[in-house]
């Protein structure tokens, strides 16, 4: 099963390539708009934190010798599929204004279609979700606990408040 669930990491690091070419192509449209970046700060700490999810998933299965526990990869594996339709929904509902920084074009109003209309950051919730399962398809509890805990810190103390300031600037009157 290792080369399953190596393939199946590879597979994600293919799908965040992608992200990027979307996230490149989003930025120029956006710059060329008079978007605006922010906080650039934190963005070094949290690819470094998301690469370092592909690895240490392949890592701690290999040099921890996990097993794989069918009755547990398998619903992880729902979840990771379930995540990857729900960041996809996001890039979709955004459009050109989705990437993987934070550039906001003054004067756009809020997006509230698709998941937008229940929650406010729900490509966050995929990103927890995947780190959680990802890790946890061949029980590496290592890898998902400390992207958890490092990922938490980084949402919350730096990346969710970065974006919130910068839409409240981009589009007054924002909660």
């Amino acid at each position: 099963m290792l080369g399953l669930y190596v393939a199946l990491v590879g597979a994600t690091a293919v799908e965040r390539l992608a992200e990027l070419v979307v996230s490149t192509r989003n930025a120029r449209w956006s710059f060329a708009r008079g978007g605006v970046e922010s906080g650039r700060g934190h963005f070094p700490a949290m690819v470094a934190l998301h690469s370092g999810l592909l690895v240490a998933c392949v890592a701690e299965v290999v040099l921890a010798d996990r097993p794989f526990l069918p009755w547990l990869a398998w619903p992880m594996l729902v979840l990771v599929v379930a995540s990857q339709v729900l960041r996809w929904w996001c890039v979709a509902t955004l459009g050109h204004r989705w990437n993987t920084r934070i550039i906001v074009v003054p004067g756009l109003p809020l997006v509230s279609a698709g998941p937008y209309r229940w929650m406010r950051h729900p490509n966050y919730v995929a990103v927890v979700v995947e780190g959680v399962a990802l890790p946890m398809v061949h029980t590496s509890w290592v890898t998902a606990l400390g992207f958890t805990l490092l990922n938490l810190v980084l949402l919350t103390r730096f990346r969710i408040p970065a974006e919130d300031r910068a839409l409240r600037l981009a589009a007054p009157g924002v909660r």
